[in-house]
């Protein structure tokens, strides 16, 4: 499989490329799923569910539109199935499988030529769409929660249950930065800016971390910027928005917050000027720039539960040690230096909390023009909210047990 990086010039224009598209994108379209085993199409103006499809092999886990608009994947317990969207046809048209547990993300190269999952097997998997075979395969030591490709197309970054926030570049076929944020603090959610100059992560303490991103002579630096608490109970996800000036993060305690992200307003403050060094009790990995640690007690990982029980999954207790190793382990070579802690926890500006949700968020996508947000909730129903007005405009009712996926076909307006 050939990986061409894209330049952040190239960067820039793809993403203005993709806004105009969606701004022009007549249609709509709003997908949700969950515990109830099926994925629920609806006309996200009028609320409407136009198309049920059963997806009796497990609950489903994630939802993504592919960015051609045309295939809907969703990632269930062992497999990858891809669904024509304009079609009525309830069967899948490919299905990708290779993992050997709950598949925890799926996201598409721009031009949809490839697709790269993770699972609570360990591993993040880099498919070919046109003839479903695996072309890279990534080993962590803990189950995978979530991946998310770089913009650069060229990279994909990863987090596990361990507290690992990896980075893997797909033509050097290797891992090129491996963060820990938290040791032994589960960490659920990834999230790229759409221009590739920022890294965020959240955990199941509640807590964002934020790096910035840099791209010089092909290849990509990290520095760490800022850590807060964004919640006081489980983090399920973050996404920054398509304009990259919010944040928002789902959480346990049945609320949704946004925050606002601004690099030349009084958001994000040079790492330098917040740290003092110190030696970790696992020796950190130094990448081009120096990476964050805090430390903090154990704590269980989160996914949507796949048992007829509400227990959550345990985390495993350790860390494995670092050493030098082969790409298909994620390893990194022993450059080890002691690592900057940051020491002022400062939040970003808190733009609003959306409160209607009466149990846990998991999952939610902004629109095209991030003014709106679609949540699902394990109160059965999704919710489009206006961030102007932190109301919700519409409510989607029709699953039978919780929804924990969304997926939105770009939006750009709506109507009340």
């Amino acid at each position: 499989m050939k990986i061409t990086k894209f330049p952040r010039e190239r960067i820039l224009s793809l993403s203005a490329e993709l806004a105009t598209r969606a701004t022009h994108d007549t249609d709509c379209l709003l997908v949700s799923a969950g515990y109830d085993h099926t994925i629920r199409f609806w006309e996200a103006l009028s609320g409407i569910c136009s198309r049920t499809i059963q997806h009796p092999e497990s609950q489903v886990n994630r939802l993504c539109i592919t960015p051609d608009k045309k295939y809907l994947a969703a990632a269930g317990r062992h497999m990858v199935r891809l669904y024509d969207i304009k079609s009525s046809n309830p069967s899948p048209i490919m299905v990708f499988e290779g993992h050997s547990n709950n598949i925890t993300a799926v996201a598409f190269h721009v031009d949809t030529k490839w697709m790269v999952t993770s699972s609570e097997d360990s591993t993040v998997k880099v498919w070919d769409t046109r003839t479903g075979n695996i072309q890279r395969n990534y080993a962590h030591s803990h189950p995978v929660n979530d991946v998310v490709i770089h913009p650069n197309q060229g990279e994909i970054v990863s987090a596990d249950r361990g507290g690992n926030v990896r980075v893997f570049d797909l033509g050097s076929d290797k891992c090129t930065h491996q963060l820990i944020p938290a040791e032994d603090v589960s960490v659920s959610s990834v999230s790229v800016a759409n221009d590739g100059s920022l890294l965020a992560a959240g955990n199941n303490h509640g807590d964002v971390y934020i790096w910035r991103m840099y791209q010089e002579n092909n290849e990509t630096s990290l520095a760490p910027c800022r850590v807060f608490k964004a919640h006081k109970e489980y983090l399920t996800r973050l996404l920054l928005s398509p304009d990259i000036k919010l944040l928002a993060t789902c959480s346990a305690d049945h609320t949704v917050k946004v925050w606002r992200v601004d690099p030349n307003f009084q958001g994000l403050e040079d790492f330098d000027q917040e740290t003092e060094y110190g030696s970790s009790p696992q020796t950190p990995i130094q990448t081009s720039h120096s990476l964050p640690t805090t430390t903090f007690s154990s704590s269980v990982s989160i996914r949507p539960n796949t048992s007829s029980t509400n227990e959550l999954p345990s985390q495993s207790s350790t860390i494995s040690s670092l050493s030098a190793g082969s790409a298909s382990t994620g390893h990194l070579p022993n450059s080890q230096i002691p690592q900057p802690i940051i020491t002022h926890r400062r939040p970003l500006p808190l733009e609003t909390t959306l409160e209607n949700h009466q149990r846990w968020v998991w999952d939610c996508a902004f629109s095209a023009d991030s003014a709106y947000l679609v949540t699902v909730c394990s109160d059965h129903y999704a919710r489009l909210w206006e961030l102007a007005s932190s109301s919700v405009i519409r409510q989607y009712s029709g699953h039978h047990r919780g929804a924990v996926c969304v997926a939105l076909n770009d939006y750009s307006g709506a109507a009340a």
